[in-house]
């Protein structure tokens, strides 16, 4: 039977991760012990690989090990990060005017911090990605490594403009590793493995959005920052746009709206987390479907003579009674009231 850890939380952080620290440890030269009881980990779980630990266990572990061992990265490179890095990379980023700049800012500075990985910024087609040029062998640390080094990146930016940014594509060079189910718990996205190289990319949309933050939220944030790394962001100030494009795209060629369960599997959520997020951004989805039926009614009712009963259908009602009672709601007017109807 697989072992957790105990925590006040579901234990989903794979005991790899705690196993990769413990070998910055040896690295260093250094006992492992201390580390483990600061995060209230259980020596014994460390020879089980299927063992997991709670976020709030490894967030505790990874901040004792970074100061004790003077090292943000944990080993994995040929020289420390020292203590500090993270902070000096989040205010190297935090004036830009966007979070394109933001982002070429961090990649830039942490090139000066780090010769073992370059990370890049890259936008075409209307899609941003975020890569890994691995310029050495980690050895033992790779996966732990590329794996920290984008959610410390993602983390950040999701949390510089306030918002859930969801990953359109997420790879990574190695096989899928026994505990391929954590990924989904990390990143926004599903992760696909074998690839040349690590990156994620995700909507250019969001390059545009401005920082929300500021040198004190920074400081703040700072006190806490392994959260970002270890949990994902739950806020998505694009959610309401993007949930409104998926639903007029569908509805160009067929008469019914995705339901929750679509919408929520093609944004990589849980349908009551679309639900919840939406809620936070004062929206719901069945009022967005109203809006964009009511455009479409609108159109179609502008420009061209078609029955009700077809315009009806083609805007997702069964019958035109149900749509003139609908209409009737949304603009105060029946479909016969409107001034254009039937102008080409």
């Amino acid at each position: 039977m697989r072992k957790i850890a105990s925590g006040p939380a579901t234990a989903v952080t794979p005991i790899a991760f705690v196993q990769a620290i413990s070998k910055g440890y040896a690295r260093y030269g250094r006992c492992f012990d201390m580390a483990l009881k600061a995060a209230r980990i259980e020596p014994a779980l460390l020879e089980d690989n299927s063992a997991r630990v709670t976020a709030e266990q490894f967030e505790a572990l990874s901040s004792h090990a970074m100061q004790e061992l003077d090292d943000e990265a944990l080993g994995w490179f040929g020289r420390p990060m020292r203590w500090g890095s993270l902070g000096l990379l989040c205010r190297a980023s935090i004036s830009a005017p966007s979070l394109d700049v933001a982002l070429k800012r961090w990649t830039r500075c942490h090139g000066l911090l780090v010769d073992d990985v370059r990370l890049s910024l890259g936008v075409r087609a209307g899609v941003a990605s975020i890569m890994i040029e691995e310029r050495a062998d980690t050895g033992d640390f790779r996966e732990f490594c590329l794996v920290s080094v984008l959610r410390a990146v993602h983390g950040f930016a999701c949390w510089l403009v306030d918002s859930r940014i969801p990953l359109s594509d997420l790879w990574f060079p190695f096989s899928p590793p026994a505990h391929v189910d954590a990924y989904r718990a990390m990143f926004p996205g599903e992760a696909r493995f074998g690839a040349e190289g690590a990156g994620f990319s995700f909507s250019a949309d969001y390059l545009a959005l401005p920082p929300l933050r500021d040198e004190t939220a920074t400081r703040a944030m700072l006190q806490k920052a392994l959260g970002l790394m270890v949990l994902q962001y739950r806020r998505d100030r694009l959610l309401v746009e993007r949930v409104r494009l998926l639903l007029k795209a569908r509805m160009t060629g067929a008469s019914h709206l995705m339901t929750a369960e679509e919408l929520a599997e093609m944004l990589h959520v849980s349908r009551r987390t679309l639900h919840r997020q939406l809620h936070e951004e004062g929206a719901s989805l069945q009022q967005i479907k109203d809006d964009i039926r009511r455009e479409r009614a609108m159109e179609l009712l502008r420009r061209n003579n078609r029955p009700l009963k077809q315009v009806a259908h083609l805007v997702g009602f069964r019958n035109e009674k149900s749509f003139m009672r609908a209409f009737k709601t949304w603009t105060g007017h029946t479909p016969g009231e409107i001034p254009e109807r039937g102008r080409a």
